[in-house]
């Protein structure tokens, strides 16, 4: 089959844009790849994430969360250790091996509730 997409974009309405912004290049570090009002696409470096803000009032998506694949269980504590003193991030416990997933991974929520994940698949 000939490839016939380029890439692809996730989006997820946000409250507030600017903050959003912020908080992703500064927590995962990731880069803009374009922004204009009311629209921000973030580079992941594997596909973006798309952040929306309709100013309609539509509430937050419900039940996401988005992880981020970390190249091992030492990388996964490396972004802990770098981001859970920060109270902008929400972390929720520390790295830990899950019993019903093959995933050793931590969580934390973004301005907007959306829960993080930076995880190694085992």
């Amino acid at each position: 089959m000939k490839k016939w997409m380029e890439s692809s974009v996730v989006f997820f309405p946000c409250h507030d844009q600017q903050e959003t912004r912020d908080y992703y290049t500064n927590v995962p570090g990731l880069t803009i790849h374009q922004e204009k009002e009311g629209n921000l696409i973030l580079d992941t470096g594997y596909g973006y994430l798309g952040f929306v803000e309709y100013g309609d009032g539509r509430p937050m998506a419900t039940g996401v969360c988005i992880s981020f694949n970390c190249e091992s269980r030492e990388q996964v504590d490396e972004v802990y250790q770098r981001i859970k003193d920060n109270p902008a991030c929400q972390v929720k416990g520390a790295p830990q091996h899950h019993a019903r997933f093959p995933v050793y991974s931590f969580f934390l929520s973004d301005p907007n509730g959306y829960t993080l994940e930076f995880q190694k698949l085992d």
